[in-house]
């Protein structure tokens, strides 16, 4: 058990907490605020969702001990708020709600929407609404309770509230040396927001030295029917290796050992795309190379960096194996889905596809790699999930019974 210390709808809260436990089933287990409903655990249906330093969050992906030192506030800690007050009005109202569900992450949702888009149309209600999920009233109540609310605020002169700057402790807490990360009360001066990213500016080694002490390292290794040599010379045009990797884009042509590009990921309702940059090293006397790559999505505030070395050995005059060592960081409220064991599925598939489409291009046979459309992280991890079900059945199922029908008969 790890000690935390949370303000939880206004008042401090200490308490022990398992390393596993998460936000949602603590609130309702240890603190008994059984507003906060548990749906899909898999951070998809909203049904969860809470405000952590007055961000919308999903408290079932969300470790309680990453809280400590956060500002938690659930829907019954919204009882007295003056936006909500009109929210439940206008929810009653507009047959909004059945069986009741999802209501209180809906609203938590519809506030944050009403103090962050007072102008939003009804197509950015229902945009903004996607992370919800609703099995009940098709959403049209619940649209035209947003709406008549806004119409209300905006009667009486009220405009968007400045959210805080402060980034929540969902995995995006900057750390501190040595120690926690400090704490951050309401009033208190917020922490800088991560800048944009400079194209041109070198990329700090520190943050690189981070990635190799604390990233999460992914190995694999494949072969193509290809001389090394050829293999190289592919390798040398960034822009050519990219169209083998689905949901991934240059921005622009490399300039130097720099290029600009976007990778689109999919995770269930949500599209992120990670833009930023990537530096190229290559050493032709060992036919390696290395690239440093680091991205943000500027909806969730996620970013990601990654070291991804390489190595080509020869197999042969027509054939050669490339070494692949990834390590990356995962930063942001997106860096909940990840689990290792899934993500290690999901590089393998996702390694098995770049394999045949680099084959693909050696062979002069590949066709567009598709970059608008979004690499479908979810749908990757079901055919990993799906792998390992499998798998797991293939050493359930009862090796072939030797004894003959006759010999079952003469046993008797």
């Amino acid at each position: 058990m790890i000690p935390v210390s949370l303000e939880i709808n206004g008042k401090t809260t200490d308490a022990q907490a398992d390393p596993r436990t998460h936000l949602a089933d603590f609130l309702r287990n240890q603190q008994y605020l059984t507003g906060t409903h548990i749906g899909c655990e898999h951070g998809v249906c909203g049904a969860c969702t809470v405000l952590l330093d007055g961000v919308p969050a999903r408290s079932c992906i969300t470790f309680a001990v990453a809280c400590d030192g956060a500002q938690i506030t659930t829907i019954e800690g919204l009882r007295d708020d003056p936006i909500m007050a009109d929210l439940r009005e206008a929810f009653a109202a507009n047959h909004a709600l059945q069986c009741g569900y999802c209501t209180p992450g809906m609203l938590i949702s519809c506030r944050d929407i009403l103090m962050r888009l007072p102008d939003a149309d009804e197509a950015r209600i229902r945009r903004e609404l996607s992370g919800n999920l609703c099995r009940c009233t098709g959403y049209v109540g619940i649209v035209t309770a947003v709406k008549s609310v806004q119409q209300k605020r905006k009667a009486t002169g009220a405009s968007a509230i400045v959210m805080c700057k402060t980034l929540g402790p969902v995995g995006a807490r900057p750390s501190r040396e040595g120690g926690r990360a400090p704490a951050v009360r309401r009033g208190s001066e917020a922490a800088p927001s991560a800048p944009p990213l400079d194209q041109t500016a070198p990329v700090s080694a520190q943050q690189w030295r981070t990635v190799e002490a604390e990233g999460v390292e992914l190995r694999q290794s494949f072969q193509v029917p290809f001389a090394r040599d050829v293999v190289w010379n592919y390798f040398e045009h960034l822009d050519r290796v990219v169209r083998c990797m689905p949901g991934a884009r240059l921005l622009g042509s490399p300039v130097g050992n720099r290029a600009e590009g976007e990778v689109n990921v999919k995770l269930g309702p949500f599209v992120s795309a990670f833009k930023g940059i990537a530096e190229i090293e290559r050493d032709p006397s060992r036919h390696a190379g290395v690239v440093r790559a680091m991205g943000r999505d500027a909806k969730s505030g996620s970013n990601a960096r990654a070291i991804i070395s390489y190595r080509l050995q020869s197999q042969g005059e027509a054939a050669t194996q490339v070494d692949v060592s990834v390590k990356f960081l995962l930063a942001g409220s997106l860096a909940q889905f990840g689990r290792l064991g899934l993500i290690k599925d999901v590089a393998d598939h996702l390694t098995r596809v770049f394999a045949n489409n680099l084959k693909a291009a050696l062979s002069g046979t590949l066709g567009g790699n598709d970059s608008d459309k979004p690499l479908t992280a979810g749908s990757l991890a079901w055919l990993a999930l799906r792998g390992r079900i499998r798998a797991v059945l293939a050493k359930l199922r009862p090796r072939a019974n030797p004894i003959t029908r006759s010999d079952r008969f003469d046993s008797r």
